[in-house]
């Protein structure tokens, strides 16, 4: 039983190609992958949650969402203003983001993307590559958004 000696060119250590480290998402035991609906989700909420953010989406998906509110049994448009692409073990995530009149852009585009990338890697853990900001609007404050809202008559 003679063993060879190995040559450093053949050593796992000295390899240049380096082995990616294994993704919490595969084990032995199986592979879990998270559709691009569920990243678009925990996003969309994590952008919303930063305070200074009015809205996602553009002028259209914004009316659309309007629309669909006022629609009895509908449901939010949660991902509204928001693509994903997601792989294995990364994922990128563009916002489109309307912003309230007043915050610093440099800074609320900074805090929303710590609490997206946070919030996604955290629920599923995918490393977030990139958490991309494209602000389209600044809200406004008008007399309507000021004016105190009237307790309903009926409860």
């Amino acid at each position: 039983m003679s063993s060879q000696p190995t040559s450093p060119s053949s050593s796992p250590s000295s390899s240049p190609v380096q082995q990616a480290a294994p993704s919490a998402l595969q084990s032995s035991e199986g592979r879990t992958t998270i559709a691009d609906g569920v990243v678009q989700k925990i996003a969309s909420l994590a952008a919303r949650e930063v305070s200074g953010v009015y809205a996602l989406g553009g002028g259209a998906a914004r009316t659309l969402g309007a629309l669909r509110e006022r629609i009895p049994g509908s449901s939010q448009a949660t991902g509204q203003g928001v693509t994903v692409e997601v792989g294995e073990r990364q994922a990128a995530i563009d916002l489109d983001v309307v912003t309230e009149y007043g915050v610093s852009i440099v800074e609320l585009a900074r805090a929303v993307r710590r609490n997206v990338a946070s919030s996604v890697e955290g629920m599923t853990g995918l490393e977030v590559t990139e958490v991309n900001i494209s602000v389209n609007d600044i809200h406004l404050p008008t007399e309507e958004d000021q004016r105190p809202v009237e307790p309903a008559r009926v409860q």
